[in-house]
């Protein structure tokens, strides 16, 4: 079978928007590490609770992908992370579930190395390629649990990526790369353990990142018939800051200029997705037609991606993307909040959180479209659309019977009609707020809220809807997720609709 030209033909991002500022983690530290002092400038993406490799990637998707209800042109998708939480469930079998993908698409999850999202978007290219694939979806996310006192904490932040890879309308055409695969072990996780063992700063730079990576530059221009010096941007994360990027990148022949943000003073490294996560921050505020990239990954070796921006970049000024992300943030300097979201600590929650919360494994899966697409229904008859979907109508001037469409409500335009602060039912981020939500075109769902600020909610104001946890089942190790609602401020309306923030 022939090879075709392949290439990135979209991109979104998601960042959590809780910023953890770094002087509050070494200052709630400095009685036990004083040396960490020195690191306490910036920020680092914090996750929500009901946050994970899971809900980011959905929302990094749902940014690329737009807000039409039709995604049967995606038969493809690659899921990398090294933070799935389900070690024997197909993660990316969720993800496709919550983006109502069809259910003949080729769902693949990629594991277990730092290259997870590297890997992913090089097994869609070859995919397209070899013309077994028409349009692939590659995501890339992580939530990297930490000890506390440590670098790792630190450095380390959450967030996701995602590409779309195709043969049309191309913005980044994949000229070639190489894989390295060399079982050098700079940090593992074993099979039980819940945290990264990590091995010697030093070591880990010197015989690892400045021996491999030059290596796998050096077979990616072979194979792509690229030089060196034509290189403009050249992309790596590593925590070690960006002067030993650029060390690097002079040591593989390349301009030491080209070497790009690795995002550490706003962001952190987001693990198996910041590689994606830097590129797509390259294409929306430096790159232009005719550059060629290079776009790498350390890890178990290294990967290596040769790209070249085509003047079809300029579709994806609209798009959200990680600037506009990185954009929508709120300051947090409560380092408890980080801990316990993080399940790092004991804390009492109180009786009314003993309760099972075991998940009716029949039911997730005869009501999968409802409880994963928040698919309901739209009377083909009256046109009356509601939640959930039923065999009866509930217009109280027709009951119509089996009449109902499916109507997918994720995507659609909706406003807060009635809500609630709560403090006496458990939650993890008290009050427990949720409400009835209304939609533009009909319909109301009774729904949490996620992402919101105790005396910010009102009524009719306009939310988004996020695929999050709803619970957790601890005893079995099960995460159940749902849809939550997010209160919008009129001043954030533009970036939340997925326009980059100004």
């Amino acid at each position: 079978m022939t090879q075709q030209m392949a290439g990135l033909t979209g991109f979104g991002g998601y960042i959590p928007r809780l910023r953890l500022q770094r002087k509050s983690i070494v200052q709630a530290n400095a009685w036990v590490a004083p040396n960490f002092l020195g690191k306490g400038k910036g920020e680092r993406s914090m996750a929500n609770w009901d946050e994970d490799s899971v809900t980011m990637a959905v929302e990094a998707a749902r940014d690329l992908l737009g807000p039409g209800d039709d995604r049967s042109h995606v038969d493809a998708l690659y899921f990398g992370s090294t933070t799935m939480p389900f070690k024997d469930r197909l993660n990316s079998g969720i993800v496709s579930a919550a983006l109502t993908l069809d259910e003949r698409v080729r769902a693949v999850d990629v594991a277990s190395t730092q290259r997870a999202g590297t890997s992913a978007l090089m097994q869609a290219l070859s995919a397209i390629r070899g013309g077994e694939v028409k349009n692939a979806l590659v995501l890339a996310s992580d939530h990297r649990k930490t000890k506390a006192v440590t670098a790792q904490e630190l450095d380390f932040g959450d967030g996701a990526a995602a590409l779309s890879v195709g043969t049309e309308n191309v913005i980044a055409a994949y000229l070639g790369g190489a894989s390295l695969t060399v079982d050098f072990v700079d940090h593992f996780r074993g099979e039980t353990e819940e945290f990264d063992y990590t091995w010697e700063e030093r070591w880990i730079r010197d015989e690892g990142f400045a021996k491999i990576v030059p290596r796998a530059v050096k077979a990616a221009l072979e194979n792509s018939g690229v030089s060196a010096e034509d290189i403009k941007h050249f992309i790596l994360p590593c925590t070690f800051g960006v002067k030993f990027v650029q060390q690097l990148a002079k040591r593989s022949g390349v301009d030491p200029e080209t070497a790009r943000d690795t995002l550490a003073a706003n962001c952190g490294e987001t693990g198996a997705a910041h590689s994606l996560v830097m590129l797509i921050h390259t294409l929306q505020t430096e790159a232009k037609p005719g550059d060629k990239v290079l776009v790498l990954q350390f890890g178990g070796g290294c990967d290596a991606l040769v790209f070249e921006v085509t003047d079809k970049l300029s579709t994806q000024a609209g798009k959200r993307g990680i600037t506009g992300a990185l954009q929508n943030r709120a300051e947090e300097t409560n380092y408890m909040k980080f801990l316990t979201f993080n399940g790092l600590i004991e804390w009492e929650r109180g009786m009314r959180a003993e309760q099972d919360k075991k998940t009716a494994l029949t039911t997730l899966y005869r009501n999968e479209d409802m409880l994963m697409g928040l698919v309901g229904g739209r009377c083909t008859e009256t046109g009356v659309i509601q939640f959930p979907r039923s065999r009866i109508s509930v217009n109280p001037n027709k009951h119509t019977v089996d009449t109902q469409e499916p109507y997918k409500f994720a995507e659609k335009k909706a406003k807060i009609l009635s809500w609630s602060a709560d403090f006496l039912s458990f939650s993890m981020n008290p009050p427990n707020h949720y409400g009835m939500v209304v939609f533009e075109e009909g319909g109301r769902i009774m729904m949490d809220f996620t992402d919101v600020e105790t005396g910010t909610v009102d009524s009719g104001m306009e939310v988004k809807l996020v695929f999050r946890i709803k619970e957790v089942d601890e005893k079995r190790g099960f995460r159940r997720y749902f849809w939550k609602a997010v209160p919008i401020a009129a001043s954030e309306a533009k970036s939340q609709t997925g326009q980059a923030a100004e």
